[in-house]
C-alpha cells in the first residue's frame, strides 16, 4: 500500500485542525472560568474554533465555509465540551489556565499561515491577505471574550498577540514570492508567529499602553 501524499489540500486541513483544536480548548478553559453548561461551552468553543475563519470567509466570499465544508469538526468539538464537562475539576483549572497560553500560541501562528494563504489563493493583495490571515488568528478570541463579558485579551493584555500574527503572515508573503514550497511557507509563517508570542509570554515582553489625563 502506498503511502499517503501529502499535497497542500492535506496539510492545509491539518494546520486547520490543529489550530481550531487548540482555540476550541482555549474556549472551553473560558467558559468553564464562567461556569457555563454544557451548551455554553459548546458555544464559546465554536466561537474561539470558528469566529475568525468564519469571518475571512465571509469577507472574501468563499463558500462553503471552512467549518461547513468539513463538517465532522461539529461533531468533534462537540464530544470535546462533552468530555470537558465531565473532566474538568475546578482544582485543575488555574493550572490549566496557563498551560492553554502555549497551545493558544500555536493556534495563533497555524491560523495565521493559513489565513494569509487562502487570502492569497483568492487573489488578494499582500496587504490584505496579510490582514485576513490575523482576523482568522484573532477573531475568534475576540468573539469568546465578548461572549464571557469581558475586554478582548488581543486589546487590553499588553503582550503582543496580533501583531505577532501580522508578522507572521508578512512571513508567508515573502516566502510564497520568493517561491518556496507551500509548506515551508506555512512552517515559517507559523513558527515566527509562535516564537513571537512565545518570547512575549516568556518574557513578559508588553505594548505601551495608551494612556490620556495622567498626571506623573
Amino acid at each position: 500500500m502506498k503511502p499517503p501524499v501529502i499535497n497542500f489540500s492535506t496539510l492545509q486541513a491539518a494546520v486547520e485542525v490543529t489550530a481550531t483544536l487548540a482555540f476550541a480548548l482555549s474556549g472551553l478553559l473560558a467558559g468553564a472560568r464562567k461556569q457555563l453548561d454544557v451548551v455554553g461551552l459548546c458555544v464559546v468553543a465554536g466561537l474561539s474554533a470558528f469566529g475568525g475563519g468564519t469571518l475571512r470567509d465571509v469577507l472574501l466570499d468563499r463558500r462553503p465555509f471552512f467549518w461547513v465544508e468539513h463538517a465532522d469538526w461539529l461533531w468533534g468539538l462537540m464530544g470535546l465540551c462533552l468530555a470537558a464537562m465531565l473532566g474538568m475539576r475546578r482544582r485543575h483549572l488555574a493550572l490549566t489556565e496557563r498551560a492553554i497560553q502555549w497551545p493558544d500560541a500555536l493556534g495563533l501562528g497555524l491560523f495565521t499561515a493559513n489565513g494569509t494563504l487562502v487570502a492569497l489563493d483568492a487573489g488578494m493583495p499582500a496587504i490584505v491577505a496579510v490582514l485576513m490571515g490575523v482576523i482568522t488568528a484573532v477573531f475568534g478570541g475576540v468573539l469568546r471574550d465578548i461572549v464571557c463579558n469581558e475586554i478582548p485579551a488581543a486589546f487590553h493584555d499588553h503582550r503582543p498577540y496580533a501583531l505577532c500574527s501580522f508578522v507572521g503572515g508578512w512571513v508567508l508573503v515573502a516566502a510564497v514570492s520568493l517561491e518556496a514550497p507551500q509548506w515551508a511557507a506555512i512552517s515559517a509563517a507559523a513558527a515566527t508567529a509562535v516564537l513571537l508570542r512565545g518570547l512575549a509570554l516568556w518574557t513578559g515582553w508588553t505594548l505601551p499602553a495608551w494612556r490620556i489625563g495622567t498626571r506623573r
